[in-house]
């Protein structure tokens, strides 16, 4: 038996809920998710069951406030709903203070989850966190990718998982992007083409940090790239031009790829406390795609603290391949490791600049066939690499 007090307690509680702005909803299918997100208000809470669900959904002007997102979310992290299918998984355009956090998205033909500033460079998307999210299996041998943010300021994405993604697209593709992190997350694929993480088309103040690359495209971080002109966020108006500013990759851990680092089209980037274990061309590139009127050459990149185990028959150009119309002695290099671990008289790379304070020899990984690239204890890159960044 239900006793009055008790509803008359869960009716008061409900009361203060909605008069502090946040109301919860639970959802079990599609139309009531749809349902729930239209009636979205500041505050309200969508929790979605365990199941499965059709993908291919598209909200548009979901709009929170600040300290009252709308948050849709799993109702059981362990057991988070799947979206299955459709174009793009999940679509959302011109939203704002928004967060979604332990969902899984999976077999979408296009993009995985695509968030968009619904075409208005001006008015960009902006407060929104990612968390927890699952996304696998993503396009084909195209341009798809596991994430697409286009046009979006003040972002975080936190402990997510890109699992294989287009042949030629990004587990996580930045256009025009402003003022994010991406932390704590994996990316995952088969080192085909594109890309583990791009920036371009204008993004700038960036940080990409304590995330792990494996096998993650052909670039595991795209540092800028080739954007259309009429793409980036903000229009372009008075030069100097450039298709990334103002990034960092640091405390990441790369195994594979052709290039784990590429600055493209950069102007001012910094690379510091990474580990990259077994690159299959080179360590770094440094390139200049975009070459319209007004865009400075690629320039300005750091690269320090870092910790690079390569083999030699895996190794081309010295580690670094430098593209036409750059400015490759405009990088810095500085207190970085480097190994070689098949022919360790070979470990000193060739750079574009003289390197300052450079270091070789053996770091001395736990367990290197298991990919456990911790360092031992009395390891000489104990100040280099991942496990260094405070």
């Amino acid at each position: 038996m239900i006793s009055i007090d008790s509803v008359l307690v869960k009716t008061a509680i409900l009361l203060l809920l909605a008069a502090a702005g946040r109301v919860q909803a639970t959802v079990r299918t599609v139309q009531e998710l749809r349902d729930a997100v239209a009636k979205a208000a500041p505050g309200t809470t969508i929790s979605v069951a365990a199941g499965d669900y059709e993908g291919g959904l598209y909200f548009a002007k979901v709009r929170g406030e600040k300290g009252k997102p709308v948050v849709i979310a799993g109702a059981d992290p362990k057991k988070p709903p799947v979206f299955k299918g459709g174009g793009d998984g999940i679509h959302l355009s011109d939203i704002e203070h928004l967060e979604l956090r332990d969902l899984v998205i999976e077999g979408a033909t296009g993009n995985g989850l695509n968030i968009d500033d619904g075409g208005s460079y001006e008015t960009p998307s902006h407060h929104l966190v990612l968390r927890g999210l699952t996304i696998r299996n993503i396009g084909g041998k195209g341009n798809q990718d596991g994430i697409k943010l286009s046009g979006i300021d003040d972002f975080r994405v936190e402990n997510c998982k890109v699992e294989k993604w287009g042949g030629s697209g990004s587990a996580i593709d930045m256009v025009g992007c402003h003022r994010g992190v991406v932390e704590g997350c994996a990316f995952v694929h088969d080192g085909s083409g594109g890309n583990g993480v791009q920036t371009k088309g204008g993004c700038a103040e960036i940080a990409i940090r304590k995330s792990r690359f494996e096998n993650a495209g052909s670039r595991s971080v795209n540092i800028g790239g080739s954007t259309g002109l009429e793409y980036f966020r903000p229009a372009l108006k008075e030069p100097p031009h450039a298709e990334a500013r103002d990034i960092r990759v640091e405390g990441c851990t790369f195994i594979g790829s052709d290039a784990p680092i590429a600055f493209v089209g950069v102007d001012g980037a910094l690379v510091q406390y990474n580990t990259i274990y077994l690159p299959k061309r080179w360590a770094i590139r440094i390139l200049q795609e975009t070459t319209a009127k007004g865009f400075v050459a690629c320039r300005k990149g750091t690269f320090t603290h870092n910790l690079v185990v390569f083999k030699s028959d895996q190794w081309s150009e010295g580690g670094v391949n430098v593209g036409p119309n750059t400015e490759p002695g405009t990088f810095a290099f500085e207190d970085n490791h480097w190994y070689c671990v098949d022919a360790p008289n070979r470990s000193a790379p060739k750079l574009p600049s003289v390197e300052k304070n450079g270091h070789t020899g053996d770091p001395m990984f736990r367990d290197a066939e298991k990919l456990d690239l911790r360092l031992k204890e009395g390891s000489p890159a104990a100040k280099h690499g991942a496990e260094a960044l405070k």
